[in-house]
C-alpha cells in the first residue's frame, strides 16, 4: 500500500509543482520545505504559531502563513501534512473539496531518501535523535558529506537538517502513526521496543508489529542493527535475521572496560577490538548510542579513526543533556525526556556526574501517556533528591482524562507542583545552590523554566 501512496506523490515531487505544508513550523517538517525547495519546487506553508522555525522560512523565501485557514492552500499541486494535523483541519478540507491530493510528511521523505544509495534509518522508543546526531558526527568526521534529517537542533550542523553531495542520507525515523514505515531503509536501527504513543498503538504488540514491519522493508543486500541488550527489541524481532550490538558481550559489536560514567571504553567489533572510544556525554544510554552509531559506520566501511574522532566531537544534541548556564552555583541543564525508559537513562547519568543534590523538573508530555504510564512516571521520579513537577503539556490533546501533573506530585514524597513556568522558574531560584544539578525535563516547552531563571535572575 505505503508503495502505491510513493508512486502517486513522486509525480508531485518535481521541480515547478507548488506545494503547501501544513505545519511547516515542525521540526521534521521545517527540513523537508527547505529540502524540497532546494529541489525547485515552489513551497508554501502553515504552522498555528510564528516561531524561530518558521522566520527561518520565510528568510530562506518560502511564505508562510501563521494560523490555518483554507484559502491558505492557494493554487497548491498538492498538500503535505505532518502527523499531528488532522481531516477536521480546515485546509485540508478545503483540499479535499478541491481534489487536491493530500500526502502525508513521511511519504515526501520516503520519496527524497530513494536518490540515496546508503539510507541508515534509526529507529527506537528512545534514543533515536542521540544516536542520529552520533551518526552524523561520523560521516561528517568522515568526509561522507550526507544529508541528515534529525528530529532536534544539532550544534554541528546548526540545524536540524543538512543537505548533502554524497551518496548517504541518515533520518530519524519515528513510529508515531507507522510514519517510519514509509521509509526505504538500505540500514534498519532499531535502538529499542516499548510501549509509548499509546493514543495511536492499542498497546506493546501493536508497537511491536509496527518495529517489526518496519525492519522488514530492509532489501536482502542490506541489514537491520538491533540492540541486543533490549530483550522487548529481541522478541519483537524474532526470527528475522539482524546484527546485535550493545554493552553485553553477547552482542556482535559491543563495548569493553568502561570507566565509571561510561565515557570511555573500547569498541570490539567480531571479536577484536576495534578502537578506544571516548565520549563527552554521560551515561549507558550514551554509550549505547555511540556503540550503535559506531556499528552503522562500519557497516559502510568507516575507518575507526574517524568513528573514534567523530564520537569524541559529539557534545550532546540540542535538550539532550543540553548545558544552560549557572545560576547561584548551580549548573541548569535541559532535557528531552518524556518517557519513563528515558526517564530512567537520563537519571542513571545524571547520577554518575558528582552533584551534591539532584533537582529534576519535569513536565509530562500529553495527558495520554501520563495517564497510561503513570506508576512508572512516579517510580523514576521518586529516585532523584527534588522533583519538581510542572502541568502536562498538552500538545495535540484535549484533557478528556481528567489529569493533571498533581496527581504525580500527590504519589512522590517531597516533590512540589506548579500550574505556571513562571512559578517553576521562581521556585529553582529559590532554592538553587553551589553543588545542585538542576535539569529542566520533558519534550514540551519546560526549557523556559531553566531559561528564565538565567534571563532574570533577580525576580
Amino acid at each position: 500500500m505505503a508503495s502505491a501512496k510513493l508512486t502517486k506523490i513522486e509525480s508531485y515531487l518535481v521541480p515547478g509543482k507548488r506545494v503547501h505544508l501544513i505545519g511547516i513550523g515542525g521540526v521534521s517538517m521545517r527540513p523537508l520545505g527547505l529540502v524540497l525547495a532546494g529541489m525547485g519546487l515552489v513551497i508554501t506553508g502553515s504552522d498555528m504559531n510564528a516561531s524561530v522555525s518558521t522566520d527561518e522560512l520565510i528568510a530562506k523565501g518560502i511564505q508562510v502563513h501563521i494560523g490555518h485557514r483554507a484559502e491558505n492552500i492557494g493554487n497548491a499541486d498538492c498538500i503535505i501534512r505532518t502527523a499531528a494535523v488532522h481531516n477536521d483541519n480546515p485546509e485540508i478540507a478545503a483540499a479535499r473539496a478541491k481534489g487536491i491530493p493530500v500526502f502525508e510528511r513521511a511519504q515526501a521523505w520516503g520519496v527524497i531518501m530513494r536518490a540515496y544509495r546508503n539510507a541508515i534509518c534509526i529507529s527506537g522508543t528512545h534514543g533515536k535523535t542521540t544516536t542520529t546526531a552520533m551518526v552524523t558526527h561520523i560521516f561528517m568526521q568522515a568526509q561522507r558529506d550526507p544529508t541528515v534529517m534529525i528530529g532536534g537542533y544539532l550544534p554541528l550542523l546548526k540545524a536540524g537538517h543538512r543537505v548533502g553531495g554524497g551518496d548517504t542520507i541518515i533520518m530519524e525515523s519515528c513510529e508515531y502513526c507507522n510514519s517510519f514505515l514509509n521509509f526505504f531503509p538500505t540500514i534498519a536501527v532499531v535502538m529499542n521496543v516499548e510501549a509509548d504513543h499509546l493514543d495511536f498503538f492499542k498497546d506493546l504488540a501493536d508497537v511491536q508489529k509496527s518495529f517489526r514491519a518496519f525492519a522488514s522493508l530492509v532489501p536482502e543486500s542490506g541489514c537491520v542493527l538491533a540492540n541486543g541488550d533490549d530483550a522487548c527489541t529481541r522478541d519483537t524481532l524474532k526470527d528475522m535475521d539482524y546484527i546485535t550490538f550493545g554493552i553485553a558481550k553477547a552482542n556482535t559489536y559491543h563495548g569493553e572496560n568502561f570507566s565509571e560514567d561510561w565515557r570511555d571504553f573500547d569498541l570490539v567489533a567480531e571479536g577484536k577490538t576495534v578502537c578506544h572510544i571516548h565520549l563527552n556525554v554521560f551515561g549507558r544510554h550514551n554509550a549505547i548510542n555511540a556503540i550503535a552509531a559506531a556499528t552503522v559506520a562500519l557497516q559502510l566501511g568507516i575507518d575507526p579513526a574517524d568513528i573514534a574522532a567523530g564520537l569524541e566531537s559529539f557534545t550532546g544534541a540540542g535538550r539532550r543533556m543540553e548545558y544552560k548556564g549557572t545560576y547561584n552555583g548551580a549548573k541548569i541543564y535541559d532535557d528531552y525526556a518524556h518517557h519513563p525508559g528515558e526517564l530512567h537513562a537520563l537519571i542513571d547519568s545524571l547520577q554518575t556526574m558528582g552533584y551534591e543534590r539532584i533537582v529534576l523538573a519535569f513536565q509530562p508530555h500529553t495527558y495520554t501517556r501520563t495517564h497510561a504510564l503513570f506508576h512508572d512516571f512516579v517510580k523514576e521520579l521518586k529516585r532523584v533528591d527534588q522533583p519538581v513537577l510542572a502541568e502536562i503539556y498538552a500538545a495535540r490533546e484535549k484533557n478528556t482524562i481528567g489529569i493533571s501533573s498533581e496527581d504525580l506530585a500527590k504519589e512522590i514524597r517531597g516533590s512540589v507542583f506548579f500550574e505556571t513556568l513562571p512559578e517553576v522558574a521562581d521556585y529553582l531560584r529559590s532554592i538553587a545552590q553551589p553543588g545542585d544539578l538542576i535539569v529542566t525535563v520533558g519534550a514540551g516547552d519546560i526549557y523556559k523554566a531553566g531559561e528564565m531563571m538565567l534571563q532574570n535572575p533577580q525576580s
